[in-house]
């Protein structure tokens, strides 16, 4: 008799912890699958975000002089990027020679209304290799400054791409020479670029450390 209550007994409890153990067993397998098919997505949006931010790296400005632009201001990276070229680069310490040339010249409502231009943008530094007299001499020959900075500027926008192996024509109607790859780049064989694919609202600018004299 006590035997047969056990044995009942024992019959009940398991009746009792199957549908448990059956239901630990379903959330469990639940979960498991949940992770699994989460992991995949995971991974995916991981990758996703890296190879947008691969994108925006290409994308950014590049080279050794890049370092000095200001962090934030009218004169960082972003502020330029709202501003036609010529106001963007009044911003720009590095380039006040060349502002101050482009007043000079006039050409300053002329580069800010242009649409889809590239401009090579000697530094302070390019523009201090030339004598001071004859540097002088140019200035105030505004139409042989016109011609020398009309050479700096290309009637479309240049990609660093582009600039692999290019000819491209200038708005002073001679022609430059691109040549170089990754983040290295030469115009006309004698000049380098040192801070490269900047952006303006109208302008690809690429920051140079000559400046580009016309063959006449």
């Amino acid at each position: 008799m006590q035997t047969r209550f056990r044995r009942a007994a024992v019959a009940i409890a398991a009746a009792a912890l199957l549908p448990l153990a059956l239901t630990a067993c379903s959330d469990s397998g639940s979960k498991d699958k949940a992770a699994d098919s989460s992991s995949p997505a995971a991974s995916k949006g991981s990758d996703e975000t890296g190879a947008g931010g691969d994108t925006a790296g290409k994308d950014a400005p590049f080279g050794s002089a890049c370092a000095s632009v200001p962090k934030d201001g009218a004169g960082s990276f972003d502020g330029m990027a709202k501003d036609p070229v010529a106001t963007a680069a009044s911003n720009n310490p590095a380039l006040s020679t060349l502002v101050t040339a482009v007043k000079k010249a006039g050409l300053v409502d002329t580069l800010n209304n242009a649409k889809d231009i590239t401009v090579f943008a000697p530094t302070n530094d390019a523009f201090a290799k030339i004598p001071k007299a004859d540097l002088d001499k140019v200035l105030n020959d505004k139409a042989q400054l016109t011609k020398i900075l009309t050479h700096h500027v290309v009637g479309q926008k240049l990609a660093p791409e582009d600039l692999k192996k290019g000819s491209f024509e200038t708005l002073e109607k001679s022609k430059v020479t691109t040549s170089g790859s990754g983040e290295q780049f030469k115009v006309n064989d004698s000049a380098n670029v040192v801070c490269g694919n900047v952006k303006t609202a109208n302008a690809n600018v690429y920051i140079i450390d000559n400046v580009l004299m016309p063959k006449s």
